[in-house]
């Protein structure tokens, strides 16, 4: 990102360009923005398919600035903390201190932003209670030891296992208890630091930085699967991770690291398993009355009169997408055996064919949760050609 003044201005007062790409890209493929959070040249952006929104619940967003002694954001972390089904699940993006003699330093503040992910006042567990962790960045990890001429050498034999002994975050994972509870995909990829930018081609300039695996992904589950083979006397783990791929993608050159992805398979029973709210469209929608709609809530969801109801077309980029909204306090209209109807004013439907959803949004879980199926707002000529052919016959 780039942190500088005007770019941080521009980026408050209208989406910022990495979003707005990744919504260009994804939405047709179905994902929905679901939150995000900023700190500087840090961005952390999390997308989700549209059927699991009313399964998805943002709790926190958090920056932790670890730059000049806790108060610049150049340096440390932001986390974003939601429930999964159930299921707590913590990301965060980080940027530590860079230079090979800084590593005390790199896992200091790695400590300092683990610490920091309190929620006090919130009814949420401490982040190492949470069922999974995804922690990734520049964590500006370093190879100790060997010069400059062998690790060029090896990275172009691809001869990486020497490599991997004096690799700054595998060796500390090795002395640090907390450290080690963290997993990672092996290394099958030459290292991502420094590289000339447009090119391919490691750093040629007087500083010469020896080449390091600085880009990295790692994961840390709460509950493990059992080690050894699966039995059938065993049962089948209800949270489990599987990582898929860890690559990094050396056909960018805007940069002087490479890009790094990890894929991964979660598997998990869910614990929840009904929306918060069942939304219902009634009748035929047209584009020339008011329009009902009839909800129903369970038991404990913790209703508010800032909840509203977006009507959104289908294939929706984030929760702002909307194209009318109406709040749920304001057009009510009956309210009996937990059965809830509001209408949106026919002035607020738009005049265009096509797919369109409702979504309900809770001001008190600022959450997405629940999502009617999609249908159709039928224009006013179609009414009429109804009308016609039927008085034909």
């Amino acid at each position: 990102m780039d942190c500088g003044i005007m770019s941080l201005l521009a980026d408050t007062a209208f989406e910022d360009p990495w979003s707005s790409f990744f919504m260009d890209v994804l939405s047709p493929l179905n994902f929905v923005k679901v939150s995000s959070v900023r700190m500087q040249g840090l961005l952390l952006l999390v997308f989700a398919k549209c059927q699991h929104l009313p399964f998805i619940q943002i709790l926190s967003t958090k920056s932790t600035p670890t730059g000049l002694f806790g108060f610049w954001g150049n340096k440390g972390g932001v986390n974003i903390c939601l429930k999964l089904y159930g299921y707590y699940v913590s990301i965060v993006n980080c940027h530590l201190p860079p230079h090979m003699a800084n590593n005390d330093q790199r896992l200091e503040h790695f400590d300092r932003i683990l610490e920091m992910q309190n929620f006090e006042g919130l009814d949420i567990p401490n982040i190492l209670d949470h069922d999974l962790i995804v922690w990734f960045g520049d964590m500006n990890f370093r190879i100790e030891d060997f010069g400059l001429h062998f690790v060029r050498e090896s990275i172009k034999s691809q001869c990486y296992s020497d490599l991997w002994e004096k690799d700054q975050l595998s060796i500390a994972k090795r002395c640090d208890p907390l450290l080690r509870e963290f997993q990672e995909g092996p290394l099958l990829f030459p290292p991502t630091y420094k590289f000339d930018k447009n090119s391919n081609n490691y750093d040629s300039s007087e500083k010469k930085r020896k080449p390091a695996w600085t880009d990295r992904i790692l994961w840390r589950l709460k509950r493990q699967p059992r080690s050894g083979s699966c039995t059938p006397s065993l049962p089948a783990p209800h949270f489990s991770l599987c990582l898929r791929s860890y690559i990094s993608h050396m056909m960018y050159t805007i940069s002087d690291h490479k890009p790094v992805t990890g894929t991964f398979d979660l598997e998990l029973k869910p614990l929840v398993s009904v929306p918060l709210i069942t939304l219902m469209p009634e009748g035929l929608w047209t584009m020339e009355n008011d329009m009902l709609i009839s909800y129903t809530l369970t038991p404990d969801f913790p209703s508010s009169p800032w909840d509203w109801i977006g009507l959104y077309k289908v294939g929706l980029r984030h929760i702002n997408d909307y194209v009318s909204y109406v709040w749920v306090g304001d057009n009510q209209v009956s309210f009996s055996n937990g059965l809830n109807q509001v209408y949106i004013n026919v002035s607020d439907i738009p005049e265009t064919e096509g797919q369109f959803l409702l979504c309900y949004y809770s001001n008190s879980l600022r959450s997405v949760v629940g999502m009617s199926s999609p249908f159709k707002i039928q224009p006013c000529a179609f009414l009429e050609e109804d009308l016609l052919g039927e008085s034909q016959l």
